[in-house]
């Protein structure tokens, strides 16, 4: 979440008109996060999130997003609801942007994930993946290796202003990923994106799941490597291979991984890191500045990325194999 695009009262109360949520009593932008414009609003009818989706995200691609969390909220996955227009609709335009309304979930993101934030995480992970296998809709991963290649496109030139030779060791990365990266594993929807401040608890229950605007079809040990990049490792940059157990017990407590995806484990996980390291990369050297725009540092993916290289098996994730 972040905010590229301001709007005002007077814009907002218009927009407002079409949706059956009361009257508009504050709102507030959320500086977290890196993708879309957010406002927090608080209403006569209750608290919402307001999202403007702003140049990455493909209008054509909202129908996807907005109608797989209603899908998840029906089979008891906890997460935000869509709110629908007075004419039925659920995605508007305000400020030129696309936008839509969602409903407020309870809850926290954790600054310190534990053992125990980890394996809920784990099991909320394999309860989408199950609770998405009759989704309806498809939508392809624009950050695979393809995506991937078109970031370092715009990046290349310039990433040892980052770090010297980062241009180098990056190139051999993916001349690797493009030689071992699996064809065939199981897949379904992903979310992609399921980073602690996505994922709200209320102490160390976990209250529900946020920010599906990456979520697309690939494979599902795909999305538990990005779950081991983002809950697993330590301020000091060292993997805690506890979290991980617990993060990847919870996950096989649901869905067992089968022997080609955890085989296939340390080379997603090093695909993970390159793909959120090229995206933190090239926001660093082309994101607009502000002060309600968060830049993340891509040299903490470079770590992960250099860790992921020297894993042999899955077991050192903490994988515990029957």
């Amino acid at each position: 979440m972040a905010v590229y695009t301001d709007i005002t009262e007077s814009e907002l109360g218009a927009f407002l008109r079409d949706y059956n949520i009361g009257e508009l009593l504050s709102y507030k932008g959320i500086a977290e996060g890196t993708e879309n414009s957010n406002f927090i609003l608080h209403t006569t009818g209750g608290t919402f999130i307001l999202t403007l989706y702003e140049k990455r995200v493909d209008r054509d691609d909202l129908p996807f997003f907005l109608g797989l969390m209603d899908h998840l909220a029906q089979r008891d996955v906890s997460c935000p609801l869509p709110v629908k227009r007075a004419d039925g609709e659920i995605i508007g335009e305000l400020a030129g942007r696309p936008a839509a309304i969602i409903t407020f979930l309870e809850g926290m993101w954790p600054r310190r994930p534990t053992t125990a934030h980890c394996r809920e995480v784990g099991v909320a992970l394999a309860k989408l993946h199950l609770a998405g296998q009759d989704f309806p809709l498809q939508r392809r991963n624009d950050l695979s290796l393809p995506g991937w290649q078109r970031l370092w496109d715009g990046c290349r030139e310039r990433c040892d202003e980052v770090e010297h030779g980062l241009e180098a060791e990056v190139s051999d990365d993916f001349a690797a990923l493009e030689a071992g990266w699996p064809a065939d594993l199981p897949s379904g929807v992903i979310h992609a994106d399921l980073f602690p401040d996505n994922v709200f608890f209320l102490g160390e229950r976990l209250s529900g799941l946020i920010d599906f605007y990456f979520a697309c079809n690939d494979f599902y040990a795909y999305d538990v490597a990005t779950c081991l990049n983002a809950w697993c490792f330590e301020r000091d940059h060292s993997f805690n291979i506890t979290k991980g157990a617990a993060l990847l017990a919870g996950y096989q407590s649901l869905r067992p991984l089968d022997a080609a995806e955890v085989e296939a484990l340390p080379l997603l996980c090093r695909g993970s890191a390159l793909r959120f390291m090229l995206t933190r990369l090239y926001d660093w050297l082309h994101g607009p500045d502000g002060a309600m725009v968060q830049k993340r540092d891509p040299l903490e993916y470079v770590r992960k990325m250099r860790f992921h290289r020297q894993i042999i098996s899955a077991t050192e994730y903490g994988l515990q194999q029957s």
